[in-house]
Parts: structure tokens; sequence; C-alpha cells
């Protein structure tokens, strides 16, 4: 039995998380679940934070007080916090799901170096259908080459930090890398104004904030006379909640590494 423990419980993400490690079929058991020390959960049975009866999971202000109760951390707090779990669970020999984004070049690399010691499965999304998306993005951009523009637009709720969102930054890399491109060169992140006719070899992003989406991405390849769309469309946040407690089911037993999705689904193979 994998015992797991849930960062940020009371939030949005962590509410789901509960029920999904809950309902979960799989060989899981939540063990553990931290909140800020302020927020009004601190104390409380995480179980009724999602209106089911208590299961004898109080939320707890410090991730170390739990140390002895966790095998494997789910995270989808914010990059700080993430770090500073990473540190504790590299500590203590746990094992990791982050679905955090917003993580900077620097701090994606001190992700890598923990997971030299310790197991890890670090996704910008979860959720199956999305990394399903990413294959079928390969093959597209395979195909139309230079001769498309690419565009790709991203929406989510009023309350999302980062932009453009990690899930679209890692769409835009893998058609970057399938095209022989550096994301970071051919990049346009909105435009205003009067500008030269758009070159070809950019990858454009728009994104929209607003209500309660919960997460939208579309991936355009235009033509002359032809174009084509890529939409994932996420209703529930159990779709990511999904592919986390997947991903933790999957972890327990493996080995230190930097384990990402298509590891999970099984399109590749680290063992």
């Amino acid at each position: 039995m994998n015992r797991i423990a849930i960062a940020g419980a009371a939030g949005r993400m962590g509410r789901t998380l509960i029920e999904a490690v809950i309902s979960s079929d799989y060989q899981l058991e939540l063990t553990a679940a931290t909140v800020l020390e302020d927020d009004p959960a601190h104390g409380v049975d995480v179980a009724t934070l999602i209106g089911t009866a208590p299961i004898g999971v109080v939320a707890a202000a410090s991730l170390e007080s739990l140390v002895d109760d966790f095998d494997t951390l789910i995270d989808f707090t914010s990059p700080e916090a993430s770090l500073e779990h990473v540190a504790l669970c590299l500590r203590h020999g746990k094992s990791m799901v982050i679905g955090t984004t917003g993580f900077s070049d620097l701090q994606k690399q001190a992700l890598a170096e923990a997971a030299a010691t310790i197991p890890m499965v670090f996704a910008p999304n979860m959720s199956v259908g999305v990394n399903v998306c990413l294959k079928l993005l390969q093959s597209a951009a395979a195909a139309f080459g230079d001769n498309v523009d690419i565009e790709i637009v991203e929406a989510h709720h009023r309350h999302k930090k980062d932009a453009p969102s990690g899930t679209a930054l890692r769409m835009g890399e893998v058609i970057a890398d399938t095209l022989g491109r550096k994301l970071d060169e051919v990049a346009v992140y909105g435009r205003e104004g009067i500008s030269a006719e758009r070159d070809r070899k950019t990858i454009g992003f728009a994104t929209i904030r607003a209500g309660d989406i919960v997460g939208d991405h579309t991936v355009i390849f235009a033509g002359p006379g032809e174009r084509v769309e890529i939409t994932h469309r996420a209703s529930s946040r159990m779709t990511f909640a999904g592919g986390a407690v997947r991903a933790a089911a999957w972890l327990q037993g493996k080995g230190p590494g930097l384990y990402g999705m298509d590891d999970v689904l099984g399109w590749v193979d680290k063992q």
C-alpha cells in the first residue's frame, strides 16, 4: 500500500486530489495532508473538506511533522513551496508527484538534481487527454513542417497566476523540438500594434484568464487553404487529479529518476 500525502489540501486542486485518492481503485491510502497554518482547514479531518465522513487524517501546517506518515507526496502548490517540499522529501527519502507549474529553468534543474536521489513524476499537465494531445502535436508538426503558421491559445480561471500555462509551454516545446527549433528563440507572447508580416518559424501564444475556466488549450496549424486545430478542454479538475493518482500508483517501487507522464502511460521505459 502506497501511503499518500497531499500538499495544499484545502485549495481547489487539493480538495479534488483528496477525492481522487479516497475514491481510487489503486493501492493507495490517504494518510497525510498539509494546509497553511492560518487556513480554516488546519486541524480539520480532510475528508470533511469534500463532504464525506472523517477518515482520521487531520490537516497539518508542517510537512516535516508528517514524514513518518507517508511514502509519496502529491504536490500542486507553487514553485517555491514545491521546492521546499522537494528538499524535505530528499532528506527523508520520499517519492513525489509534482503537478505544480510556473517553474523557472533553474528551478526545473533543482528538480532534476533531486530526482537523481528520489523517484519523482513531474509533468506540467497530468491529464491523460492532454498527454495524448502532445503525441498528436508531434505527428502534426512533423507532417506540416515549415508549411504552416502555428498558434497556441490557452484559457484558464481568473485565479491562475502563471502565463502562458505550463501545458501551453509544453505544447510549444513539443512542437519546437519536432521542428528542430528552440522555443525560447521562436516563441511570441502576444501581439500589439503594427508589425511586419508574421515569421512562419515563430510559435505564437495567446492567453485568456476569465471566470472559472478549468483549462482549455488549442493549437492551430494554419496553412494555405486549410487549418487543423488540436484542442483539449478540461471540464473538471478531476482529470488532472486522476492522472496524478495514476502517477502515484505507478511510482511505487520505482528507483530514483525524473519521470513524466510518458513513463506513467507506458510510452517509454526507464526501468
